[in-house]
């Protein structure tokens, strides 16, 4: 009775926290512990058991130092990895550790784990608003609140400025909350026609009156930095913007501790182009009879090459499947060299250790979760749960950390979240119109230049860095005698990748981050070698 009253206290105070955590309660009289991670998981925690110990850090270093871990890598982390670009659910590169996943809890007891989940996203609610402004009435007092809520420090804090919606959205609230000049951050890079976002971070500078810093970064600097990406990031991510986020973080250690950034807008309101791109196909495999979508597929396959149009050939192979089967992720289908042409690829003695459709068993998982919801509320839920958590959030906050700099996102807020699923899906998708509900709540608030650009993301120009200024250390570092992507690929088909014409960045960027991870993390490292060079700084 005891026991089951403690667990039940520690799981009501998990409903009434907000924000990032990851804690453990040790109750020394029942000799239990209870380990829980925030909603979404935007702060790490990992766990091991030894023949003498149970382990939990928010670094896999950490229980590397322990030599009873048992440090044998897990052949299925590497399939995974680089078939979605990152490591989606509870598994590591090692495989006795895993993680806890967002939005679950853990006790043990007795020499016995229970994984319990206490949150998930839930698309069934439903709200009553009688037009989208009503809605995005309500959004922005919403987003007013969270922003005071997340602006509540001891020490100074700044915002990292892309010149996007959504990071110009709240400064604009920000701004409101404070009777002090904020600090604005933001990064570009060396060389020409590349994408820029400095002129739409300086407009929202302008326009609401921030001390605007800058820094610009070279291909040098992506290079230099690359092997403390992998170490500090522990797990392998295909996450090149990681690079840019550490220099503009670096710039704003020297003025401020603590940084607000617009992360989580497009995964709550559905601002990627896939999702548009992916309702729009599931709209049009709805209207056609099942026995005609194969058809379908093969014509817009044949129009693709003879267009050369790689688009159109993706689209008319998914056209034929159905979405659990392409929809891995917003940045992984089974188009992905690595997903086309695996057994091209991996060795034999490799192929041979894996489990059969891990892959797809990571994502139909969720959707068995959402099935019979509009599709744009389907792909936000299988990116809630996997890509959000183990590309975009372990991005945030590794590199933020590793700069002495608390990182905090108020779309990510719990609230935020559940009232965007709440939303009917054509608030937020509809046609070729993208976060439509954020886009109008903010309409008065966002200068226009914003609200209309193109979504570039964070435009790191590495395909082009990768292919070219650092062709050689890209190819010396991936056919070096030592390498260990041997174990895993034919070397053959490393040659050809690095061969191949196109944009091939995403694959070769993701086979530096595995071998670099071997060496950096896994071997015996005490750490990459500490010497950046000095970027270009700049304040506006």
């Amino acid at each position: 009775m005891i026991i089951h009253l403690y667990e039940e206290y520690s799981v009501d105070c998990l409903k009434f926290l907000r924000g990032m955590f990851a804690f453990a309660i040790w109750d020394k009289r029942n000799q239990q512990l209870f380990l829980a991670r925030d909603r979404v998981g935007i702060k790490p925690l990992y766990f091991t058991r030894t023949s003498r110990a149970f382990l939990f850090a928010s670094e896999i270093k950490a229980l590397l130092t322990d030599p009873d871990v048992d440090r044998t890598v897990n052949p299925n982390a590497i399939d995974l990895f680089l078939t979605f670009r990152y490591l989606p659910g509870t598994d590591t590169l090692l495989q006795g550790v895993h993680k806890l996943a967002p939005g679950h809890y853990l006790l043990l007891r007795d020499n016995r784990i229970v994984d319990h989940e206490y949150w998930d996203l839930d698309f069934t609610q439903r709200t009553s608003w009688r037009s989208m402004d009503e809605a995005a009435e309500a959004l922005e007092d919403l987003l007013g609140q969270t922003v005071r809520d997340h602006m509540i420090s001891d020490v100074p804090v700044g915002f990292l400025a892309s010149g996007g919606v959504d990071s110009t959205a709240l400064l604009s609230h920000a701004v409101e909350q404070t009777g002090k000049q904020i600090q604005t951050f933001t990064v570009g890079f060396s060389g020409e026609g590349f994408a820029d976002e400095r002129p739409y971070a300086r407009a929202a500078s302008r326009r609401f009156g921030t001390r605007h810093h800058e820094i610009t970064m070279s291909a040098q600097d992506f290079q230099v930095y690359l092997p403390d990406y992998v170490w500090h990031m522990e797990e392998p991510v295909c996450e090149p913007p990681a690079i840019a986020l550490h220099y503009v973080s670096k710039l704003a250690r020297s003025h401020v501790k603590v940084l607000l950034s617009g992360e989580g807008g497009d995964e709550a309101f559905g601002g990627y182009p896939e999702y548009k791109n992916y309702a729009l196909l599931e709209r049009m495999k709805g209207l056609l009879p099942r026995q005609v979508r194969g058809v379908t597929g093969r014509a817009l396959d044949l129009i693709g090459r003879a267009t050369s149009s790689e688009r159109i050939r993706k689209y008319g192979a998914l056209a034929q499947r159905n979405m659990p089967d392409y929809y891995y992720s917003r940045v992984s289908s089974p188009n992905d060299t690595f997903n086309r042409n695996r057994h091209d690829l991996y060795n034999q003695d490799f192929l041979h250790q894996l489990r059969p459709n891990a892959a797809t068993a990571q994502t139909r998982r969720h959707f068995a979760r959402v099935a019979g919801q509009h599709p744009v509320n389907q792909m936000l839920y299988v990116d809630t749960k996997t890509w959000l958590p183990d590309d975009l959030l372990i991005k945030a906050d590794r590199i933020t950390m590793a700069n002495s700099l608390e990182l905090r996102v108020p779309f990510l807020d719990h609230k935020v979240l559940e009232f965007a699923a709440a939303l009917p899906p054509v608030f937020k998708v509809k046609g070729r119109q993208t976060k439509r509900i954020l886009k109008r709540s903010f309409a008065d608030r966002v200068p226009p230049e914003i609200i209309r650009r193109k979504k570039t993301g964070f435009p790191v120009p590495f395909g082009r860095w990768l292919s070219g200024e650092l062709r050689e250390y890209v190819h010396d570092t991936l056919l070096a005698p030592q390498s260990v992507l041997t174990t895993y690929l034919n070397r053959s088909a490393i040659e050809d990748l690095l061969k191949a014409p196109g944009d091939t960045g995403s694959d070769l960027f993701s086979l530096l981050v595995l071998e670099l991870c071997h060496q950096q993390v896994l071997g015996n490292s005490q750490g990459p070698e500490r010497s950046e060079k000095t970027t270009q700084q700049q304040t506006c």
